[in-house]
C-alpha cells in the first residue's frame, strides 16, 4: 500500500501552493515514523448477510504480492485527525469501490485488536514494514463490490470456505486468523 493511496480527499484548506496540509507525512517521514512508533490501522472483513442478519458470505480480496497471489482483507492506516468510522469507509471504498454500500454503525465496535509486529512469531500477525495496531471489524456490505486499486479480484465465499485450510493458506501476515476470529464473533465458525 502506498501512502498516496491511503490519503483521503484534500481538506478544505488545501491549496496548490500548500500540497501537504498539516498532519500529512511525506513518504520519507512515514518511513521514519514506521521505524519508531506503532501505527493505527483498521482491518475490515466485508460480509453479506441474509434477511435475518446471519452472515452468508465473506468477501476476500485477491492481490499479487512477493509470494504470488494472496488473499487479503480490506485494510489500511488511520490518518491523523481521522475518525475510525471514516477510515473504515475510506478503505472499503478504496478496495471495494464507491458503490459497495458498507453498513458501518455510527460508533463501530471492533471484534478484536490485532497487533502486527515486524518480527514474526510475537503474535499471529506479521507486517515486515512496521509495528501496527489494527482494530478489526465485520462490515456488512449491500452494494455492488468491485475490486479497486491493487486488488485483482474479490471472491465471496461461505464462512466455511473462508475458514478452510486451503483458503487460510493463501493469506499472509495473519489475516486468515482475523477471518476465523470474525466468523467466531458472528457465530459462523465451522
Amino acid at each position: 500500500m502506498t501512502a498516496s493511496a491511503e490519503m483521503p480527499p484534500p481538506p478544505d484548506d488545501w491549496r496548490p501552493d500548500n500540497p501537504r496540509p498539516a498532519g500529512w507525512l511525506t513518504p520519507e517521514d512515514l518511513a521514519v515514523v514506521r521505524a519508531q512508533l506503532p501505527l493505527v490501522y483498521v482491518d475490515a472483513v466485508p460480509v453479506r448477510v441474509d434477511e435475518s442478519g446471519d452472515v452468508v458470505s465473506v468477501g476476500l480480496l485477491l492481490r499479487m504480492g512477493p509470494r504470488g497471489l494472496t488473499r487479503s482483507l480490506v485494510s489500511g492506516r488511520v490518518l491523523y485527525h481521522e475518525r475510525i468510522r471514516d477510515a473504515l469507509l475510506r478503505h472499503i471504498e478504496k478496495d471495494l469501490g464507491p458503490v459497495a454500500l458498507p453498513q458501518v454503525p455510527t460508533s463501530p465496535q471492533p471484534f478484536t485488536v490485532a497487533e502486527y509486529f515486524p518480527t514474526p512469531g510475537i503474535t499471529a500477525y506479521h507486517d515486515p514494514r512496521q509495528h501496527a495496531v489494527s482494530l478489526a471489524y465485520v462490515v456488512p456490505v449491500t452494494g455492488d463490490c468491485r475490486p479497486q486499486q491493487d486488488a485483482l479480484d474479490l471472491d465471496w465465499l461461505t464462512p466455511e470456505e473462508a475458514c478452510s485450510e486451503d483458503v487460510q493458506s493463501e493469506f499472509v501476515g495473519g489475516q486468515g486468523v482475523l477471518v476465523k476470529q470474525a466468523m467466531g464473533w458472528v457465530g459462523r465458525l465451522p
